[in-house]
């Protein structure tokens, strides 16, 4: 199968605002450290690592919330690497991001409706309700959900309105990023079985960033293990799981209880 990313020795490094003089610029740090892989389309991939280990940043470098240092990004062939905000505008639309926190991500002022349809409305979309009520239908929310405000809702449906968001534009990537980490154990299993149906029905290429190796292990088909900037595992869920080559990965492993997810997922 085709690959939507190819990720070449790609760098990133951030001001350290902790160590920032009086005068003069702040010192960077190295978060991304010579990262190469290819993502696959129709693939599930998840990245996992520790706190600080450069997940989330590798993700909003995906999606070109960041502008890597060094390296190259290529999405669907196109280097987008160092692509003005104005060349990558009529890309926006292909890769979407769900975030951790549906009530910081989601218009407290808006109503549902409103906040599926605005993505739409800024990339030029036309009959905007009916793909807005669609993309209702697609994540399981009725249509009179459109009506409520965020805070009216619970922390799983706010989570499908994010994913409703997203899959309204009809991306061929979506960067799902810690998005089940503050829901109970039942909501997260029906988001997951969610994005599991929806990377079938409409032909999604997804990376998921968890630290829960439970949630990792019932979603993804590959997994990249992320240890200070670096990749130190990157092969199937199964391998993984099963026969890991790195000494962080044992460690991971080890460190974190792993109920049978046959169990917990049913």
């Amino acid at each position: 199968m085709a690959d939507l990313y190819q990720i070449k020795d790609l760098y990133l490094s951030l001001p350290d605002m902790t160590r920032k003089p009086l005068l003069g610029a702040a010192p960077r740090i190295d978060i991304l450290k010579g990262l190469s892989f290819t993502l696959p389309k129709g693939e599930i991939l998840g990245i996992v690592g520790g706190s600080g280990s450069g997940k989330s940043t590798l993700g909003r470098a995906m999606v070109r919330l960041l502008e890597p240092t060094a390296g190259r990004i290529l999405f669907d062939g196109q280097d987008i690497t160092h692509l003005t905000e104005d060349a990558l505008r009529p890309l926006r639309r292909r890769f979407q991001m769900i975030f951790q926190d549906p009530m910081s991500s989601l218009n407290p002022r808006h109503r549902v409706g409103q906040i599926i349809a605005a993505p739409l409305h800024l990339h030029g979309f036309d009959a905007v309700e009916a793909k807005m009520f669609d993309a209702l239908d697609h994540v399981g929310l009725p249509r009179h959900f459109a009506a409520r405000f965020p805070h009216e809702l619970s922390g799983g449906q706010r989570q499908r309105v994010g994913i409703a968001r997203a899959i309204a534009l009809r991306p061929d990537f979506i960067l799902a990023d810690e998005i089940v980490s503050g829901l109970d154990v039942s909501s997260q299993a029906q988001v997951l079985n969610l994005l599991e149906g929806l990377v079938k029905e409409l032909g999604l290429t997804l990376a998921f960033i968890s630290h829960d190796l439970s949630v990792i292990r019932r979603l993804c088909s590959h997994v990249l293990v992320l240890y200070q900037g670096e990749i130190v595992e990157n092969a199937p869920t199964t391998q993984v799981f099963n026969a890991p080559k790195a000494a962080y990965t044992r460690d991971l492993l080890d460190a974190i209880p792993l109920p049978d997810p046959d169990q917990i997922w049913a």
